[in-house]
């Protein structure tokens, strides 16, 4: 169900909320956060929603989606609630600001708040430079970005890096859980031996294969080559390489010396994957953190590897 409240005020979307519950039963108990999306597009506001109703089906949540119209605009307020079938598990409150009140998205969704309930915010696109000093930042135990989604990855990470603070965090790690975990998993096994060098490959705009470089520098204390090419990672040792290089969007093949190559599943993950794993926790993330700090130790090679 979808219900527009055109030219309206957030007393009046709070009623109407209240509203809604009543009429359909609904209670707020089990609504385990508030999802705050903050965009500048409206066409590109819908696959926001979409994903954070796949998210919410994990964990769910009001999503507050706040879509930041023209400042030279007369000031306006329009807004649609989303129930039932249209909201995944969740409760979608649409906001589309105009003039002045496109610069107070903190004031206009703070009414609409869940209590007692922690709050995330993700910037689907076009995030702050210091996520904590946005003024919806200031709300949320949770700040979420998508570098890979920036028109350019990598000065979108170095701002990342710049202007971390505890509880940000970015879709691009999650994009690369599942090779992290692989990787961890192969130097957990013998023979014990210290990294030499390593090399991370993948696309040249590409912010996660950017962190996996960091996340190596910080966990293996070296300098890591940063190569533009198809994307693997290769780790040298005295007993020879390790080499994980991705085959199709669902397989990798593992390759180390001395031992029989395998295939390992590598399971693609969406931006709705991505950020409800990123809702999981409320914490500071330490070693998205150290990945970060890694950053300055990821050396960019011109050289392509085939």
């Amino acid at each position: 169900m979808i219900i527009e409240l055109p030219d309206t005020s957030t007393r009046d979307i709070s009623k109407r909320l209240v509203q809604i519950r009543e009429e359909a039963g609904l209670s707020t108990i089990g609504r385990v956060l508030t999802l705050i999306v903050v965009t500048d597009h409206v066409r590109g506001s819908e696959s926001a929603i979409n994903a954070a109703n796949e998210a919410s089906r994990e964990h769910p949540c009001r999503v507050i989606v706040v879509i930041r119209g023209r400042r030279s605009d007369a000031d306006r307020l329009d807004a649609q609630i989303r129930v039932g079938g249209d909201a995944g598990a969740a409760e979608v409150v649409v906001l589309r600001t105009a003039g002045a009140l496109a610069s107070q998205s903190a004031s206009i969704v703070t009414p609409l708040l869940l209590p007692d309930t922690p709050l995330a915010v993700w910037w689907p696109r076009h995030a702050p430079t210091k996520l904590a000093d946005d003024r919806v930042g200031r709300l949320a135990r949770r700040r979420i970005v998508d570098s890979d989604a920036e028109g350019h990855p990598t000065d979108a990470l170095a701002k990342r890096a710049a202007g971390y603070s505890p509880g940000d965090t970015d879709l691009a790690w999650a994009r690369i859980t599942h090779w992290r975990s692989l990787l961890a998993a192969t130097l957990d096994r013998p023979p014990y031996e210290p990294i030499t060098a390593a090399t991370v490959c993948g696309p040249e705009a590409a912010a996660s294969v950017d962190l996996a470089g960091g996340w190596l520098a910080s966990r293996l204390g070296i300098d890591v080559n940063r190569a533009v090419g198809p994307s693997m990672v290769v780790l040298e040792r005295a007993s020879g390489s390790i080499v994980l290089r991705q085959l199709s969007a669902t397989a990798a093949e593992l390759t180390i010396t001395g031992q029989a190559t395998t295939r390992v599943a590598i399971v693609g993950r969406s931006v709705a994957d991505c950020l409800a794993e990123e809702l999981r926790r409320m914490d500071t993330d330490g070693v998205y953190a150290e990945a970060l700090a890694g950053l300055e130790r990821v050396i960019y090679t011109s050289a392509s590897v085939r």
